[in-house]
């Protein structure tokens, strides 16, 4: 009988004392405390944790989108392509966390529902801040932050920023020069469709091999909203499924709220001009 595999053997670490370990470097400690159910529900565990991961991979989506629009940004674009498809897997990750949110039944959820006071998914900061990244801007959604000034005030510096839309099509202008109401619009403001925007993205897929680079820039896009897309039409099914038409914790309508947002278009030039080619 061969003896008990022993890692230490093959030269694994296996003191860490004053030493650096996995738990060190990620910060273990903190982030597993960081559970605190209010309930005796069972499911309440569930719902935190989702909750927070889904935070975790918005705030790496975050760090991917800043610096994709900054590569955009510069004379060879093409690194940002690599971010924007991570940011896709992302949301990726993120549709399938709602598969596991799903085996919560309404009767689990009423368990615990009380306990959540008026917190809600919809005062997420992180998700406002990567809207307003990607160009789905509305100021009068920083009022839920105006308790927490710190979040105010970056959200308040995003918009000031042009998103990630807006660095594109002065992008695409460069190839395909665009008005001065598209390159110099109002960033706080959402960007509405343009019969310009859409001539000029139009050309770039009728002559792919010409601007190669603006032709993955703007699939990448379009990958991008998909997931964005699919993530939100699964929030709207998981919701109903659990709550059906009730109205959310903070106050919104709930799924009809949500349904409303699965219309909002982020890059809609690249949208409409598929009828059209």
């Amino acid at each position: 009988m061969s003896e008990p595999y022993n890692p230490e053997t093959e030269g694994a670490q296996m003191s860490f004392d004053g030493r650096m370990s996995y738990g060190d470097y990620l910060q273990l400690s903190k982030i597993l405390s960081a559970q605190s159910p209010l309930s005796d529900a069972h499911d309440e565990m569930l719902f935190i944790v989702q909750h927070q991961t889904s935070e975790l991979w918005m705030r790496l989506a975050i760090h991917e989108l800043t610096a994709a629009r900054e590569a955009l940004a510069q004379p060879d674009m093409r690194p940002a392509f690599k971010m924007l498809s991570r940011v896709s897997r992302i949301f990726e990750q993120l549709n399938s966390a709602w598969d596991v949110l799903r085996t919560m039944t309404p009767s689990d959820y009423t368990s615990f529902r009380e306990t959540l006071g008026q917190s809600s998914g919809f005062q997420s900061h992180q998700y406002r801040q990567i809207e307003f990244i990607l160009g789905n801007r509305n100021p009068a959604m920083l009022r839920p932050h105006e308790h927490r000034p710190e979040v105010l005030q970056l959200l308040t510096e995003e918009l000031e920023r042009p998103s990630l839309y807006d660095v594109a099509m002065r992008a695409l202008s460069e190839a395909f020069p665009l008005p001065e109401g598209v390159t110099g619009r109002d960033t706080t403001k959402k960007h509405a469709p343009d019969p310009a925007v859409a001539a000029a993205w139009s050309n770039v897929y009728k002559q792919p091999e010409t601007y190669w680079a603006l032709y993955e820039l703007a699939e990448k896009l379009v990958d991008l909203e998909d997931y964005f897309r699919r993530w939100r039409f699964n929030h709207v099914t998981t919701v109903e499924r659990v709550i059906g038409f009730k109205r959310g914790t903070g106050g919104t309508g709930g799924v009809s709220y949500l349904k409303r947002m699965l219309e909002t278009e982020l890059f809609p030039e690249l949208w409409h001009l598929r009828t059209d080619l």
